[in-house]
């Protein structure tokens, strides 16, 4: 190819220049997301930077593109390549940035048995599915279920000398203390202990080059939880509810604590949102329904989206693969999908916004 004639590339910039970032309410070219411009005959090639290969709205960013360049002379064909540069969240005054990584991203609930620790496998793996480079840690150190939900024996690491290191499957990076002890060994520690574990799995581990680093909490309002706010540049955290009102409640105060340590709520997500029966289609609202999303309304925050009760979910975290990719139809890896890419754009706003 060869390259556009300056008149040509002033009125192909000229036409983009009207066409907006949906999240950033910004001109395309005005961000810096055209790359490059090339042209051959009436063929013109574009190369065009997203914030993330996550985004959510990429799609309606190329039907904007096409409209914009639509009847314009030597625009017969369009073709788009896309690219992606995750910028990295700054630390706040007393935070240490974990070397490598970009953004981090935790995921939280104030009660167990609310399936946090099968969202954040799933949102890591949908996470990588885009082409991001992701990294799992399993900081619920008392009770570490993620080297099951991906198919990683316990105790694996047990007898290494080169320490606890990263186990990559499904193009993630997980990393678990489960790694470290053969199955049914309980963690019995006090408080300081798991938030020095805490910082320890954050600095101590060669994580490489991230995009994402996926933190999955334990529940509650714990040293773990405040430690991570306090060491590391926290991008945002995830608040995992089910929909009835003892749940809800406690959701709540988990966003209340986040709050108050300065670590940005990206919004409430409802787990176990209803169950739809596959052989007759008829929908019951086993836990209720719309009590995440109420609560979030209440609170100021963003309601991220409702996961159904699908059998897939459970089979995938039992068998080691997660819905989003053993069974990616799914309804229920649909609406991870959507979460995880939202989440991922919030992110980009919020650097925006220079938080």
């Amino acid at each position: 190819m060869t390259p556009v004639s300056t008149a040509n590339r002033d009125e192909i910039l000229a036409a983009l220049d009207g066409v907006q970032d949906p999240e950033l309410h910004a001109s395309i070219v005005r961000l810096g997301m055209i790359k490059d411009i090339a042209v051959e005959e009436n063929r013109v090639a574009i190369t065009v930077e997203l914030t993330t290969p996550a985004c959510p709205l990429k799609e309606t960013i190329e039907a904007d593109i096409r409209a914009a360049l639509a009847g314009m002379a030597g625009t017969d064909e369009v073709v788009l390549t896309w690219g992606a540069n995750v910028r990295s969240s700054n630390p706040k005054e007393g935070q240490k940035a974990v070397e490598g990584v970009r953004n981090i991203i935790a995921v939280a609930s104030n009660k167990g048995g609310v399936g946090k620790s099968t969202l954040a496998s799933n949102i890591a793996v949908a996470l990588a599915k885009t082409g991001a480079s992701v990294g799992l840690v399993d900081a619920d150190i008392t009770g570490p279920n993620l080297p099951t939900m991906f198919g990683l024996a316990q105790g694996l690491q047990a007898g290494s000398s080169e320490g606890l290191r990263p186990v990559e499957r499904y193009g993630v990076k997980v990393v678990s203390i489960g790694f470290l002890l053969p199955k049914g060994t309980p963690v019995v520690w006090r408080g300081p202990m798991i938030g020095s574990a805490v910082r320890q799995l954050l600095h101590d581990v060669p994580w490489g080059d991230l995009d994402y680093l996926i933190i999955d909490l334990p529940p509650g309002t714990s040293d773990a939880a405040m430690s991570m706010a306090q060491e590391a540049p926290i991008a945002g955290v995830v608040i995992v509810s089910s929909p009835q009102d003892v749940s809800v409640e406690d959701a709540m105060k988990a966003v209340a604590m986040f709050e108050k340590l300065d670590v940005p709520v990206f919004g409430m997500v409802e787990n176990f949102s209803y169950f739809v029966a596959p052989d007759t289609g008829t929908r019951y609202d086993i836990f209720g329904h719309g009590g995440a999303a109420k609560a979030a309304d209440e609170l100021g925050i963003d309601f991220l989206g409702e996961i159904p009760i699908e059998p897939a979910v459970r089979e995938g975290a039992d068998r080691g693969i997660p819905v989003v990719y053993g069974a990616p139809d799914s309804e229920s890896a649909k609406a991870i999908d959507r979460i995880a890419k939202n989440v991922a754009a919030r992110i980009s706003v919020l650097q925006r916004m220079g938080r």
